[in-house]
């Protein structure tokens, strides 16, 4: 079956967008049509105009507001110029853009990645969960991620027709990295052999939990004083978070690609407070890192047995405890590691992108 797709998201860097440009070059290997609506500037727009995807120019900004209004009409006109078979929406944005009038006769796919409720609190929380609920009933398909996910919404009461397609590595570009990459990793990035490393990539935001990290990290440096933290991107908290570091934290910006920094890193630590399913963890694990990771749907689902720790997020103590353990244990990293790399084998991003296909056109039929 050849289908044309119109895919449109908000986001311009991270998880979401490095999903988008990965399923656009899937689906057109499968010989089907596809574009992308998204704003203009930033690595995703670059990225599709590298790759050859089809890019539809449609500003729009992160947070929701005024501004709302005009992007679903706008997104409503690139649909009629498309007129594609199928409408994927990708995040919250998108996923309040395109639902705000529903696309006549044109299937809708509703990809959260990550529900808009849990970035937010007190009454805003309130009237995204009653928006999610509402623009349920004009879905065909809620496509989640994870298992969590899923989980997430129906707990919720939105209601609707759901599929997890679960995200995944692309095995041939995270491999693990032994002992040769791993010191070839940190002659190029200037990071010296012997010092033990901690790797946290992520947007700097609340979300990925990074202040819970720098918490943790005096507790980290009493047990190994020689220990160095490196936070992976840049966000909305990188002025805050800069002027809560203590010594051996550094602030390596953006990354558009992280594989040197993992294959440099002794322990991963993602703490986040939530998240659909992540793609970050699964390129650690591919990567034969242990992995350190707040215990939150989307996280939790992806450890296997013995490939790191999960604990409780917002708590530095227990965080600090799990990666010091690790950082004073080589054959424990190690272990771990080899563990993480083959557990990851499970996560095959051409097993996702397979699923997705069969889900866009059961959705046709």
């Amino acid at each position: 079956m050849t289908v044309s797709v119109l895919h449109a998201a908000q986001p311009r860097d991270g998880g979401v967008a490095h999903y988008l440009v990965a399923g656009c070059l899937d689906q057109l290997s499968r010989g089907w049509r596809g574009a992308v609506a998204c704003p203009d500037g930033g690595w995703l727009a670059d990225e599709l105009a590298r790759v050859g995807v089809p890019r539809l120019r449609w500003p729009a900004v992160r947070s929701p507001g005024p501004a709302a209004a005009g992007e679903a009409a706008r997104l409503r006109s690139l649909v009629a110029q498309v007129r594609p078979d199928v409408v994927h929406l990708h995040a919250s944005k998108a996923g309040l853009a395109g639902r705000l009038r529903p696309f006549p006769r044109i299937p809708i796919l509703f990809q959260p990645h990550g529900w808009s409720w849990l970035a937010v609190g007190g009454a805003l929380r309130t009237a995204s969960l009653a928006w999610e609920r509402s623009a349920a009933r004009r879905t065909d398909l809620l496509l989640c991620v994870g298992d969590g996910e899923a989980e997430q919404g129906r707990a919720q009461g939105v209601q609707g027709r759901y599929a997890v397609v679960r995200n995944g590595v692309d095995l041939s570009r995270f491999r693990p990295a032994f002992a040769d990459a791993r010191a070839g990793a940190r002659h190029r990035l200037g990071v010296p052999a012997q010092v033990p490393l901690v790797v946290c990539p992520g947007r700097l935001t609340r979300q990925k939990g990074q202040d819970v990290l720098l918490s943790a990290w005096p507790l980290i440096r009493s047990a190994c004083p020689s220990a160095r933290l490196a936070l992976l991107g840049d966000g909305d908290l990188a002025g805050r978070l800069r002027a809560a570091a203590t010594p051996g934290v550094t602030f390596a910006g953006a990354v558009d690609d992280v594989r040197g920094w993992l294959a440099a890193a002794d322990v991963v630590a993602l703490p986040s407070r939530w998240e659909g399913l992540s793609l970050t963890v699964l390129e650690a694990m591919a990567t034969a890192r242990p992995v350190v990771i707040s215990d939150v749907p989307g996280l939790a689902e992806a450890l296997g047995p013995g490939t790191g720790a999960a604990v409780p997020p917002g708590d530095p103590v227990l965080l600090a405890e799990a990666i010091a353990q690790r950082l004073l244990d080589p054959a424990r990293r190690e272990a771990e590691g080899m563990a993480a790399a083959a557990h990851a084998v499970h996560f095959d991003m051409r097993r996702t992108f397979d699923h997705l296909a069969e889900r866009t056109e059961a959705v046709l039929r």
